[in-house]
């Protein structure tokens, strides 16, 4: 059975991702990208699903584990009572193929080590036919071939249609493994030196993470989150995954279990102001150039998330044969969400092409042409209800966050043209807007009464994404309504000490059964507020309650259940990491309040 949550650990070679356990078992491996069928998908069902388990045989074992300082490569140790060894495992970037490597080193003593690996591809349901050819197991079935080795070669025999190798390592001796994926038309891939490979993904993650920026008080977590966002990364087109999974629970035993391996717009200014104050500069630009290709078109057809090359089609079904994490059911494959209107979407991305001209980054002529495009479909659309932020499946409704980023859009387009005027176009009309806008959710979006915005016109609900508000400049975090929307927030959408997204009533605003964790990326959030407000202690003393949480290599999820004190959600989560970063950086930030 898998494990917690908050047991696994990611690899990745920038084009798509393992979780690998606390027991030493893979549990979820999609090839060859982030969102292709999984050939590992026990973590969604059982071993039957797929997994490898590569650990000592005996079963009185106690395991430790870490990442190589700066690098994606993972290092378990395993103590028994006969001796030490150490598994590394990770993927080198990838030539052509993917390649996952595991090496089994002996540290001391001689310890007897097995390899269980079953291959299960279209997500654990399709057995492949398995044959030997040239020192290798190759397992085919349709589109999908994998080749394993072993070097130096270990015996390996199979068994329930699962492989099995049984081994020794005594101290100084090193057995690596080496799977790797091609399609099956295709001849045989070119192969690895395992060893060699494992020196050179060193020495690049190193490198890349020695143009880290941060030198404030947290910096192993912060880097530690920026490589994670690195390994979420789809190299070939610079898109950013919100994770590596789909339908890991919100709740345990609910049906809130989504698919997140997909690139959402939502995401874009925040992770584009994460990786420039990195000093991740050509990350930031790949993810610009993505966005601009992503978007372009007509601006009513906009999505809220694209696929990981900016595909568009990303239609949900369901997975049956899969139980879910578990018993979280449904398994869900797509995300029926990228058919919303969510008007936020607008303001997102205008303030990501902002941030990214602010920077430095060169203004495309064609960049502003599309800025242009939407801000005449959303001077026609912004008073229309939607779906918003959270893409909720009830009603749509007059969500108080996406009225106060299409005011983002307007002000940002306004002080674009105000900076560069030789890029052409009137202001008048969204100066116009954004002054309605503003008065518009000042009057019909905020509770005089409690003294805090609310989630959407008219509601006495409230809603995390409201603490963004002195962030994006619409109110300054003076304004007694922005305090009075943080106390609020603070207060009624607490849980366990950290926040929850939305209120959860009798209103069923999100049209879905059950409830949920505490969302980590709000609860960064609400530090941000109480910094921002005047209230540093208390802003500190939320953010290191929020580091605590994360798990033994330094990962975060979606969510965080006090109550069991468990991750929840999609693993690891893009937008947590992306939350820990900027709260560090505000924190660190000498001019900010005390």
């Amino acid at each position: 059975m898998p494990g917690h949550i908050e047991d696994y650990a990611l690899i990745g070679d920038l084009q798509t991702a393992a979780l690998v356990g606390r027991d030493g078992s893979i549990d979820w491996l999609c090839l060859p990208r982030f969102d292709s069928a999984a050939c590992f998908a026990a973590l969604l069902g059982d071993e039957d699903n797929g997994h490898w388990r590569l650990a000592p045989a005996a079963g009185d074992t106690r395991s430790r584990r870490a990442y190589r300082e700066g690098t994606l490569v993972l290092d378990t140790f395993w103590d028994t009572e006969s001796g030490t060894v150490k598994v590394t495992d990770f993927m080198p970037q990838r030539d052509r193929m993917p390649d996952l490597v595991r090496i089994v080193e002996g540290v001391s003593g001689s310890v007897p080590v097995r390899s269980e690996i079953r291959l299960r591809f279209d997500y654990g349901s399709v057995v492949p036919w398995m044959r030997r050819s040239d020192g290798h197991r190759i397992a085919i079935a349709g589109p999908d071939a994998v080749w394993l080795r072993s070097e130096p070669e270990v015996p390996t025999y199979g068994k329930d249609f699962c492989t099995y190798s049984d081994f020794t390592v005594s101290q100084g001796e090193r057995v690596a493994f080496v799977l790797t994926w091609h399609p099956s038309h295709q001849k045989r891939p070119r192969r690895i030196d395992p060893y060699a490979a494992l020196a050179q993904s060193v020495a690049d993650w190193e490198a890349w993470s020695a143009k880290c920026r941060y030198q404030g008080p947290w910096r192993d977590a912060v880097l530690r989150s920026l490589i994670t966002l690195k390994g979420l990364t789809y190299a070939p087109s610079g898109g950013i995954v919100a994770a590596a999974s789909t339908s890991l629970p919100e709740e345990i035993g609910g049906v809130r279990n989504w698919d997140y391996r997909f690139s959402w717009l939502r995401d874009a200014s925040l992770t584009l102001g994460v990786l420039v104050a990195g000093g991740y500069l050509e990350e930031a630009v790949a993810w610009r150039d993505w966005l601009l290709r992503a978007v372009a078109g007509d601006p009513a057809d906009l999505q809220i998330m694209y696929g990981l090359a900016g595909e568009r089609r990303l239609t949900e079904y369901e997975v049956p044969w899969l139980p879910g994490y578990e018993a979280s059911s449904p398994v869900r494959i797509g995300n029926a969400a990228v058919d919303q209107l969510q008007l936020d979407v607008y303001g997102e991305v205008l303030d990501s092409l902002w941030i990214s001209r602010e920077h430095g980054m060169a203004q495309e002529e064609h960049a502003w042409n599309i800025q242009r495009t939407m801000m005449e479909f959303l001077e026609s659309q912004w008073r229309e209800p939607d779906e918003g932020l959270w893409e909720v499946r009830g009603e749509r409704r007059h969500f108080v966050h996406s009225k106060v980023m299409a005011w983002v859009a307007a002000d940002r387009a306004v002080r674009t043209l105000e900076e560069c005027p030789r890029l052409g176009g009137d202001p008048g009309p969204w100066r116009a807007m954004r002054e309605t806008v503003h008065r518009e959710v000042c009057r019909h979006g905020y509770d005089a009464d409690r003294n805090t915005f609310t989630q959407f016109y008219g509601s006495r609900e409230l809603d995390a994404a409201t603490l963004l508000i002195p962030r994006v400049g619409f109110l300054p975090p003076t304004d007694p309504r922005v305090v009075g929307t943080v106390d609020a927030v603070r207060r009624e959408l607490d849980h366990g000490g950290f926040v929850r997204r939305y209120t959860f009533d009798d209103s069923n605003v999100d049209g879905l059964p059950g409830r949920e964790g505490a969302f980590l990326a709000c609860s960064f959030w609400l530090a941000d507020a109480l910094y921002a407000t005047g209230r540093g202690k208390e802003a500190r003393g939320l953010f290191e309650e929020l580091l605590a949480v994360r798990n033994d290599v330094g990962l975060l999820s979606e969510e965080w259940d006090p109550a069991t004190r468990r991750q929840l959600g999609n693993f690891p989560q893009a937008f947590s990491h992306v939350g820990l970063v900027n709260t560090a950086f505000a924190l660190s930030h000498g001019d900010a309040p005390p």
